[in-house]
């Protein structure tokens, strides 16, 4: 038996050693309009703090990706407790909570809120997490996170999964991330300095996975260590040699793939610096 990291989260799945058929077992083009299921916009608590510390200021920018049609109501309301202006350098703290990326080093970004967001929603929007109609979608698993970058995501993330494997292949990001997340204290993210496209085995088989760089393909371990009934939500470059999302579900009868909007993340890299 393949032995795992003993963390109190376990992915419940049957039949983990299905293989898929081939990657394109069925493609789809989706719009964001259609993508998106509705859900009661989110009600934050009273504002508190001053400044950047104040809940208002996440307010109006989870009012702002409401209105932009992220309607998920869990993933609004994990965007309103994060602190965001935490996790990028003090002097361009004022535009934390703009709708834009933002230079963390080393020549990677922190993505805009909104595609944070959006790609967390597709997670939760998995097939099989997927209750009886009327009732709320299952809870995330065990995600593996490509990119850590300065660990907001992660941090969003936490809030919405059991456990979550965030892999950084650049030191000097993995100890940014670490600095940033420390005084959050949280049990279930478990940062890894290491190659990403080799996601990380011992922690599979994952409910999802999600990326924060773009390659021409998906690698292969990522499929291997994702569990039937899983999704991989990541950028990728199109025949057109653009990036768009790709969304890629393992069913027990193989991969199916949805090719959805244009995107720009950094390139996917091998190896560590």
């Amino acid at each position: 038996m393949k032995p795992r990291p003993s963390f109190p989260a376990r992915l419940d799945t049957s039949n983990d050693s299905a293989k898929p058929k081939a990657l394109l077992g069925a493609t789809r083009v989706v719009t964001p309009q259609t993508a998106m299921r509705g859900a009661a916009p989110v009600a934050l608590a009273s504002p508190t703090g001053v400044g950047l510390d104040s809940s208002a200021v996440r307010r109006r920018m989870v009012q702002k990706l409401a209105e932009q049609g992220l309607q998920d109501s869990v993933v609004l309301e994990a965007m309103g407790r994060i602190e965001r202006h935490r996790f990028v350098d003090s002097a361009l703290v004022n535009q934390a909570y703009e709708d834009t990326s933002l230079p963390i080093g080393l020549g990677q970004t922190i993505s805009k809120p909104n595609v944070v967001a959006r790609m967390i929603t597709l997670l939760r929007e998995a097939p099989g997490l997927q209750a009886a109609p009327g009732l709320p979608a299952l809870p995330l698993g065990r995600v593996l996170e490509i990119g850590t970058g300065c660990g907001y995501q992660a941090a969003v993330l936490s809030l919405v999964a059991r456990e979550v494997y965030s892999m950084e292949r650049l030191r000097g990001l993995h100890d940014k991330a670490k600095e940033n997340l420390r005084p959050m204290r949280l049990p279930n993210v478990h940062l890894m300095f290491g190659d990403g496209m080799l996601g990380y085995p011992k922690g599979a088989p994952y409910s999802a996975i999600i990326a924060a760089a773009g390659g021409e393909a998906v690698p292969q371990a990522w499929i291997d260590q994702l569990a039937v009934g899983g999704r991989i939500v990541a950028p990728m470059q199109t025949t057109a040699g653009q990036q768009a999302l790709v969304v890629i579900d393992k069913t027990p009868q193989g991969l199916q793939q949805s090719l959805l909007e244009a995107v720009h993340f950094v390139p996917l890299k091998s190896g560590i610096a």
